[in-house]
């Protein structure tokens, strides 16, 4: 999915390869519990796993069976139930929504005719289906719940219900904290990958002053520093809606951590840890991620920043698809599609550091930047506004760079995710920055 030039058998094998990789992991997260915890909600701030589920299989009728093959709709009565925009998410479990039984059954009802369609598919014709593209959204979609489905699991109370390897120890990062990226123009956004969603078109260049970034994300070592200082009782580091929102939830540490005695314990899928502190920091709101870089005397990077320093070669001038090149990642490059459960060690996979030496861009941890969500010049909605065009604005800010529960399908240099300042539940860390006037 990477070269638009790609013959047509190349690229139906890469989406049906994406389309049941995506499928794996959605029974994996709705099988490894009983039905009583796919009907539950476990949060009003997510919904049901079984809402989930069938939402997946709905959206695929919706555009692989309807708007690319023309198909009658297979249960037209169930598509306001599964709408993501009629119903909020603490209202789902009140709907008559299907059986987890029924869910699964619609789900493999409709993929079993999508591959069907994507066999008779031409890649060319229209917008939807050049390059597969519809098939990539889809495929990106389920992969976007099944990391919404993760986040409902790390809510779950109970015994862990999902086990992974544990990434690979590594010896402690002793390179340089901060790397200088140049000033200059470069390439932002794309418009030439076939995938790739319409927040991330189409490329224009961008004039970056010169700064510096961390190489590595901040680790919950470095956070708990910012902790034992006060931070949190401190006015001075926090923005006047981080300072109110910080004494009106009370908050003290990263969500999930709390003190035991002299240390710091953290529930991570039903287990109960030490909180290493060599990891990158995870579950921080964009408040939390602020203040610490003020305490730090530091910032955020902002979102133009964090591209060119995970895209732009000085040597080449070009704009690469992934910090490493163009590749696509491989497990010796970043965390990413559920292969742990976890991020993995400040300084992990030196193979997939930019050509800056920055690490760790891409996989571990979302990313928060300072920037709010907006459309880049000559942004244009598709295939339906409701995807990005109606949270731009100020109310929702960008992060970067996917997270150790993001499939690589659903993650690259220009990807762009965006959520509300306050929100701690999805696997969000940071980087700091610093101008060069600063130093």
């Amino acid at each position: 999915m990477t070269d638009p030039a790609l013959d047509a058998g190349t690229l139906r094998e890469r989406a049906v390869t994406s389309l049941v990789v995506a499928r794996d992991r959605t029974t994996l997260l709705t099988s490894c519990v009983e039905d009583p915890d796919l009907t539950a909600q476990h949060s009003p701030l997510m919904s049901p796993l079984v809402w989930d589920l069938a939402h997946i299989g709905n959206m695929e009728e919706q555009w692989l069976l309807r708007a690319v093959a023309g198909h009658e709709a297979i249960r037209p009565e169930i598509d306001s139930l599964y709408d993501a925009f009629e119903h909020p998410r603490a209202a789902r479990p009140s709907l008559p929504l299907l059986s987890p039984e029924e869910a699964r059954r619609y789900a493999s009802d409709v993929r079993g005719r999508a591959l069907d369609v994507l066999e008779r598919t031409a890649f060319d014709g229209t917008r939807l289906t050049e390059a597969g593209f519809a098939f990539g959204m889809i495929a990106q979609h389920e992969q976007q719940h099944d990391e919404t489905m993760l986040i409902t699991h790390q809510l779950r109370r109970g015994p862990a219900a999902l086990t992974a390897p544990d990434p690979e120890p590594v010896t402690p990062f002793t390179g340089p904290a901060e790397v200088l990226v140049p000033g200059g123009p470069f390439t932002m956004g794309t418009s030439s990958e076939p995938w790739a969603l319409d927040n991330e078109r189409p490329a224009h260049r961008r004039e970056v002053a010169p700064f510096f970034i961390d190489t590595t994300p901040v680790t919950n070592g470095a956070y708990q520093a910012f902790i034992e200082a006060g931070g949190y009782d401190q006015r001075r580091w926090w923005t006047p809606e981080g300072w109110a929102h910080v004494r009106r939830n009370s908050l003290t540490a990263p969500l999930y951590w709390r003190r035991d005695g002299g240390q710091w314990l953290r529930r991570r899928f039903g287990v109960t840890e030490l909180v290493p502190p060599d990891e990158p920091v995870v579950h921080v709101c964009w408040y939390e991620a602020d203040a610490y870089a003020r305490w730090a005397g530091r910032r955020l990077p902002t979102e133009t920043e964090w591209e060119k320093a995970a895209r732009h070669d000085p040597a080449t001038g070009r704009s690469t698809r992934y910090p490493w090149g163009d590749a696509g990642p491989t497990p010796g490059h970043a965390n990413l599609g559920q292969r742990h459960l976890r991020p993995a060690p400040a300084g992990s996979y030196p193979a997939g550091a930019s050509p800056l030496g920055v690490r760790q861009l891409i996989g571990d941890v979302w990313e928060w930047t300072a920037s709010d969500f907006l459309p880049y010049p000559g942004f244009r909605a598709f295939p339906y506004k409701e995807y990005s065009e109606i949270f731009f604005g100020p109310e929702h800010k960008v992060l970067r760079g996917g997270s150790f529960a993001v499939d690589p399908v659903a993650c690259r240099g220009t990807f762009r995710n965006w959520d509300l300042p306050i929100r701690r539940q999805i696997f969000s860390g940071f980087r700091t920055a610093r101008s060069v006037e600063d130093a």
